[in-house]
């Protein structure tokens, strides 16, 4: 673990490194470019291909999209509380989902014009949900059940499978009881290709969701203008900016929780309290030792993973903005006077009280999250975003009587006399003679 101190003499150096923009490595950029022409050019051909080399699955394209037998099967084979978790999970989520939920709304300008937006669902999107070294159950709640919230018609998920061809049963039930419609055995950036570009087999999307390594975000990245994306969440990440109110174990659990889902994770405390750090280095020591993804947290704590010691809480609520994480802990006396400066975060957890984990798996809110720096532009997963705007105007002939002065005023401006011209021809003032 880094541990830095406001006292040390490269301090402001340290502090620099965390004011994060993310960028893709050129090795990175070139593999996936490499990936996406393969799929683009050769289809299906290069989707089993693909999969094979990456996930070692042989497959034919019968195979790739899982079937009603594989979905009944996986039902069968999953515990009641599992189930029981599943459907309490969605009910927060979907029920915070309707609340934040764009509607439709008209008003009249100062012309008389009735003007408004309509919100529709995208009619075919696709979200990736990773595999890897844990089956994100969850994450099927926190992407899928939104877009049946938002009313998405066609609901396309992508996720990788193992040696075998099989997908975790576990993770196969979550996503039919969040609405998906169709599922195919496909991972990384080919996944992303098939979804954007669209294949024999899988047929092209309108919006790409989801989270994923940096091969899956690159992707997205590359693949934005074919089609929409909805942000680019990397590997997991938490701050926690604390005060000696903070519960040292509490702390420690939470660090070590983002610690554990992979080995590129980045895990951070930053305090005016060196006592606090001292007392969350022994939790941390303390508890590593009672988890069983242990290689994968050491690998953390090595190399992603630092205690900053700042002069002041003010000092502390500016290096979490600069560093914008994807989860913030926010552990203080004064917390109502803290929250409204934190301006830069996928999303804030208040309180001793308040573990990530609530919002990984049951709060409300999705859990996909900005990584990386991305919280200064992006925001979280939000149900409106599964949503069409469309913005609408409507006139009638006193109305655009009122408006076309204004209209013919900006033509002459910009030398546009076709654009006035369509506006006074409706008031009878440009026919001809």
């Amino acid at each position: 673990m880094r541990i830095i101190r406001h006292i040390d003499p490269d301090f402001s150096e340290q502090r620099a490194q965390l004011n994060r923009r993310t960028a893709p490595t050129p090795e990175v950029e070139s593999a996936v470019s490499e990936i996406l022409q393969a799929v683009r050019s050769r289809g299906d051909e290069a989707l089993l291909e693909l999969t094979a080399r990456f996930d070692g699955a042989n497959l034919d394209t019968g195979s790739l999209r899982v079937s009603t037998d594989e979905l009944e099967e996986a039902q069968a084979q999953v515990s009641s509380a599992v189930k029981d978790a599943v459907a309490a999970s969605k009910t927060n989520v979907v029920r915070f989902a309707e609340e934040s939920m764009r509607r439709d709304w008209t008003i009249t300008n100062a012309q008389g014009a009735e003007v408004g937006e309509r919100f529709q669902p995208f009619q075919r999107v696709g979200v990736y949900v990773p595999g890897g070294t844990a089956p994100l159950v969850s994450t099927s709640i926190m992407t899928v059940a939104l877009a049946a919230a938002a009313g998405v018609p066609e609901i396309v998920v992508t996720t990788p499978c193992d040696a075998y061809g099989k997908v975790n049963a576990s993770l196969l039930y979550a996503l039919a009881e969040a609405g998906a419609h169709e599922i195919y055995k496909l991972g990384g950036a080919q996944a992303i290709g098939a979804l954007a570009y669209g294949t024999p087999t899988v047929a092209h999307v309108i919006k790409v969701f989801g989270p994923g390594n940096a091969y899956v975000m690159e992707a997205k990245r590359q693949v934005f203008g074919t089609v929409s994306v909805d942000l680019l969440p990397g590997p997991s990440e938490i701050l926690v900016l604390a005060d000696d109110t903070a519960n040292p174990a509490f702390i420690a659990a939470d660090m070590l929780a983002q610690a554990e889902h992979d080995p590129v994770s980045l895990v951070g405390l930053v305090t005016p309290s060196g006592k606090l750090i001292d007392a969350v280095i022994k939790e941390i020591k303390k508890q590593k030792p009672l988890l069983s993804r242990s290689h994968i947290v050491d690998q953390v704590l090595e190399k992603g993973t630092f205690l900053m010691e700042v002069t002041d809480f003010e000092a502390g609520v500016a290096v979490a903005n600069d560093y914008a994480p994807e989860h913030l802990s926010l552990v203080c006396e004064d917390e109502d006077h803290w929250l409204p400066k934190i301006t830069n975060a996928g999303g804030i957890f208040v309180g001793n009280y308040s573990p990530v984990a609530a919002g990984d798996f049951l709060a409300g809110p999705s859990h996909e999250l900005p990584t990386g720096g991305a919280g200064k532009s992006f925001a979280g997963l939000t149900v409106d975003q599964f949503q069409r705007r469309t913005s609408v105007v409507k006139l009638d002939r006193e109305a655009i009587a009122q408006s076309e002065p204004v209209i013919r005023t900006f033509c002459d401006v910009e030398g546009l006399d076709a654009h006035a011209r369509s506006a006074s021809i409706r008031i009878g003032e440009g026919e001809e003679a």
